[in-house]
């Protein structure tokens, strides 16, 4: 092994150049960005790698020495090799004469930071909206109280209300989405009736705005058995699913079914809705990852908790991607020790 041999070992590409902008080497992860181009050892540093920044200008490490420090801080650059662009962290140090540059992907951190962006722009949309509805009501009602009838006053009352508890279902969702996003779920388990509970989660609703007036057709077998569950967590995933069903086939009868599977529960949710298309059959376990109308109220988080607070338990959730006349979600939870 050379000097610079154990450079092969690292998962990081790694590059030396000498004070002159010569690369003197380059480990075998580095080789592999440049994708087969052949020997750089003797090329200037600028010329074997070509990196550019978000604007396209060539940016070159290793011409000219910083004036102060010794450490070029880390950025993404994009490198051009055998006919692709990819953005990698490019960062480097000096040490005597010699500059020591590291390259790692950066299409994961991209990628993250493009959702992150997609969820503070449209966590931003969905508290703004409801917010610039209460201010607009509040304010109207403070400055023409005496001109609106006891019945405009109310309507108005009641759409502040609701926008309100829009914000607050949001916040407190966000707060379930960190939790799962940081493995810190905690569950109260205890032997859990799933066929009671579930007939508790449809009384709920059919009181409620949603279910009121709407086809809940129940069937629970009488030899489910008992899971280990968190109540709560699970009458969380149970309304989340018969919400989502009854909002999205406003139309349809909402049929759940409730079996024995393995020694645990099958839970089975179906409408008869739109359904949902092929292609976003995936997206919608996601972050804001709505699969049918946008346009229908909704945080878009409701299936992201769903699928956290299952696996929390141990179980499985999925959509049935077979159907094109509505839609079908499974969950499967064990039964537990």
């Amino acid at each position: 092994m050379d000097d610079f041999g154990a450079f092969d070992l690292l998962p990081e590409g790694v590059v030396v150049v000498g004070a002159d902008g010569l690369v003197l080497a380059v480990n075998d992860r580095a080789r592999a960005w440049l994708g087969g181009r052949g020997e750089v050892v003797g090329k200037p540093f600028a010329d074997a790698f070509d990196l550019r920044d978000d604007a396209g200008v060539r940016c070159s490490l290793g011409d000219h020495r910083p004036a102060f420090g010794e450490r070029i801080p880390e950025r993404v650059l994009y490198l051009e090799a055998g006919g692709r662009v990819r953005p990698v962290a490019v960062a480097g140090r000096w040490h005597d004469d010699l500059l020591a540059v590291t390259l790692r992907s950066a299409g994961r951190r991209e990628a993250l930071d493009a959702i992150h962006g997609d969820v503070v722009a449209t966590v931003s949309h969905e508290i703004r909206s409801p917010l610039t509805s209460v201010k607009g009501f509040t304010r109207t009602l403070l400055s023409r109280w005496e001109r609106f009838s006891d019945e405009q006053k109310r309507a108005m009352l009641e759409t502040v209300d609701a926008d309100a508890d829009r914000v607050t279902r949001l916040l407190r969702e966000l707060l379930e989405v960190s939790r799962i996003d940081a493995g810190r779920v905690q569950l109260q388990r205890q032997p859990t009736d799933v066929g009671a509970l579930i007939r508790s989660v449809v009384a709920k609703l059919a009181m409620g705005e949603l279910g009121s007036g709407r086809m809940l057709r129940l069937e629970v077998d009488p030899d489910c058995p008992r899971v280990l569950a968190d109540p709560d967590k699970l009458e969380q995933v149970l309304a989340n699913l018969l919400e989502n069903a009854l909002a999205y086939a406003p139309d349809s009868e909402v049929r759940i079914d409730v079996r024995p599977h393995d020694g645990g529960v099958w839970i089975r949710v179906e409408d008869d809705g739109e359904g949902i298309p092929a292609d976003e059959s995936r997206s919608i376990f996601r972050k804001f990852g709505r699969g049918r109308d946008n346009r229908r109220a909704g945080t878009g988080l409701g299936l992201y908790i769903t699928r956290g607070l299952v696996e929390a338990h141990g179980g499985q959730v999925w959509l049935d991607t077979d159907r094109r006349d509505g839609a079908t979600f499974h969950v499967v939870l064990p039964a537990g020790d």
